[in-house]
């Protein structure tokens, strides 16, 4: 009776292979594994630039839809953002929605920047500190406030025109959310450096 050798052929890997297959996989992991962090870290502060001009510009559009004032109001210490409305019958401002919340290691900042974007504030700088219903600064917050024109305004009962930015930043890079006069929402990009170089997103 003949028996077939591929029945008798039982080696398998030698150790030596074995070992090769293993080093292959910790290179490609240490290759990886900062790359994924880096990755993770760009949608993290990408996002919340985004979730920041997004709130932003449907700030714009509610204060056109229910004519009155609206402002995003952005608390730097809690790393949160909201929208509210003034509410012209109890002079308060009421909260419009729940607060959101930054990404781990994100905060409203833009670092050692020294300059904003161009054709947008004279002078880098967050917006305007918050009021309350009796018009006294909220101590590490900013408010961007539209009218019901959708043009950016200062917090005086006047409500003068103004241009507003909200940063955000991780180290890695800064985001800028700007509002010109018009009211047109736009978000640049900057490595942390003190002479930028902004780029539209």
């Amino acid at each position: 009776m003949i028996k077939s050798t591929r029945f008798l052929d039982r080696r398998g890997f030698s150790l030596v292979e074995m070992l090769f297959v293993v080093a292959l996989t910790g290179v490609v992991a240490a290759i990886a594994i900062p790359m994924m962090g880096n990755s993770l870290g760009f949608f993290r502060l990408s996002g919340d630039a985004r979730s920041t001009a997004n709130s932003i510009a449907l700030a714009k559009m509610r204060a056109a839809s229910v004519f009155g004032r609206v402002r995003i109001y952005v608390d730097r210490t809690a790393r949160s953002f909201r929208l509210e409305t003034w509410n012209n019958t109890t002079n308060t401002w009421t909260a419009d929605t729940g607060n959101t919340y930054l990404s781990q290691g994100v905060t409203f900042s833009f670092g050692v920047v020294n300059a904003a974007p161009p054709n947008t504030q004279g002078t880098i700088a967050e917006a305007a500190t918050c009021k309350d219903n009796l018009g006294a600064n909220i101590a590490n917050t900013s408010c961007v406030i539209f009218n019901s024109r959708g043009i950016p305004i200062d917090s005086t009962a006047a409500g003068n025109p103004t241009v507003d930015a909200v940063y955000v930043t991780d180290g890695t890079a800064v985001y800028g959310v700007t509002v010109s006069a018009t009211g047109m929402v736009r978000t640049w990009r900057t490595p942390p450096t003190a002479t930028p170089t902004w780029v539209l997103q």
